[in-house]
């Protein structure tokens, strides 16, 4: 058997290439929209892929599965747990297998089982893998968003992002029958998940690639606690938000994918720039790291940082039915992998690339530019400096539950730009967050939004509290 993890490090996300070595057939579990990626690893291992399935209706990207099938000609399986709502709706157009729990199938001498683990969502599958050629029982467990290294998925994301209300202890409860009943399995398990260190998905995920289901007994505090209320609590306890695009992702991923042709972002010009900063509707994206947004940007500009959360902060604010313009190092021969990122939830209306190497010639085609203000953590502590700025705490919600400054102004990062009208108009905002980068972020947000007085205070809240500064704890 061939077991090749393909795992995108923006996304936090695990797909599985499995293949047998005597047939050289292959399955792909939990694609992403960049087929190539699961075409290109079947031919390095001289595969050929005939099965593609996933373990859940995804919402942190946006699924490949439809796509690799079709261009593969390979069988689709989908799962057909989780009651009416949860269904996928485009499995007949697709012409998909529904499967439900028990259900196996054959890639090869590879077999999959599938086994019905819901919590994290209602339609969850987990599938364990058998080598006949060598076994007659599992080697592993692909286990998706059920059981991660040190972690289980959250049970909360249909409340929080599809908006299902009320659902989140209900889920709960299934997650924790869910592990009851899969924890009864050998020690020597292997456990293949489909998230890693940064996923949304779970609170506190482990970064090794992968575990044994004895290994978790032991230490991951899931599987270890067998009180059901106290599970219920501690699984609920501190989820942050989920990003803002995840609601988008579940809805797509649910109701089938829209292919919708695209066309290529075009080259913007210093007058195209100067035309779209007076375009008071225009979306422009920065994609610079903040220090260099700070000291020179087109007015009106949102900045971005094309990081590791890049994808994460595009998703909660970027637009999904607007045109976006994107500011980017080396123009379109550097925009490659940016618009690649961009496409996987979904991001496709990019109608034009400026190079960022050319601000200055916008500035002089009488493009207004600005900077943003940094503010030390020494200078928000001095009264004579804070007298009448407002500091805006943009961290989530269980970082200002543990500790906060004084008298700040609480708005997470994702939802502020829906929230930017509960500020003071009059006042000068200084932003910060725990260590500078979403900070940055809002900052940008509050200029776009015609506030002018902004800084940023770079060192946040870490510096302050090493500064020894006077710390508030609690809700309010």
């Amino acid at each position: 058997m061939i077991l090749k993890r393909l795992y995108d490090d923006h996304l936090a996300q695990a797909s599985y290439l499995i293949g047998c070595e005597r047939t050289h057939r292959a399955v792909v579990v939990d694609p992403k929209r960049d087929v190539e990626l699961y075409l290109d690893a079947a031919r390095a291992e001289r595969l050929t892929i005939t099965h593609v399935t996933e373990t859940h209706i995804h919402a942190d990207f946006l699924s490949g599965s439809r796509d690799l099938a079709g261009e593969t000609g390979a069988a689709l399986y989908l799962s057909g747990e989780g009651g009416r709502d949860w269904q996928y709706a485009w499995a007949r157009d697709a012409l998909a297998e529904v499967i439900h729990d028990g259900a196996t199938f054959m890639v090869g001498e590879v077999r999959l089982e599938a086994v019905h683990t819901p919590g994290h969502t209602p339609e969850h599958l987990s599938f364990l893998v058998t080598d006949t050629a060598h076994a007659s029982e599992p080697i592993g467990a692909l286990t998706g968003d059920f059981i991660f290294v040190g972690d289980v998925g959250r049970p909360d994301l249909l409340e929080k992002a599809a908006g299902i209300a009320g659902t989140k202890e209900e889920a709960a409860r299934s997650l924790f029958t869910s592990l009851q009943r899969f924890k009864k399995r050998p020690d020597y398990l292997q456990i293949w998940p489909g998230h890693g260190a940064g996923s949304a998905c779970g609170k506190d995920l482990g970064a090794m690639p992968q575990s044994t289901l004895g290994y978790e007994r032991l230490f991951n505090w899931a599987l270890a606690e067998t009180n059901e209320d106290r599970f219920v609590e501690r699984v609920l306890e501190g989820q942050a938000d989920p990003p803002a695009y995840f609601a988008v992702m579940k809805r797509k991923n649910r109701d089938g994918v829209s292919h919708d042709a695209t066309t290529a972002p075009r080259s913007l010009s210093a007058n195209d720039m100067k035309k779209l900063n007076a375009d008071l509707s225009s979306v422009v994206v920065d994609t610079r790291l903040a220090a260099e947004f700070a000291v020179e940007h087109l007015s009106g500009s949102i900045n971005i940082p094309h990081t590791k959360s890049f994808l994460k902060w595009a998703g909660a604010l970027i637009p999904y039915d607007r045109d976006v313009s994107l500011i980017v190092p080396g123009g379109l021969t550097g925009a490659a992998s940016i618009l690649k990122e961009l496409s996987l939830i979904g991001l496709d209306r990019i109608g034009g690339i400026f190079r960022a190497e050319l601000i200055g010639d916008a500035a002089r085609s009488g493009a207004p530019v600005s900077t943003v203000k940094q503010l030390s953590v020494d200078q928000l502590a001095n009264p004579e400096k804070r007298d009448g700025v407002v500091i805006l705490d943009v961290r989530n919600d269980d970082e200002w539950a543990s500790g906060h400054i004084p008298g700040a102004i609480h708005i997470p990062l994702a939802a502020l730009t829906g929230r930017v009208g509960e500020l003071p108009a009059d006042r000068p905002i200084a932003v910060h967050c725990q260590g500078g980068n979403r900070s940055a972020i809002a900052s940008s947000i509050l200029k776009h939004a015609g506030r002018s007085d902004v800084s940023n205070v770079a060192a946040g809240f870490s510096e302050w509290e090493r500064s020894g500064n006077p710390i508030a704890r609690g809700d309010v």
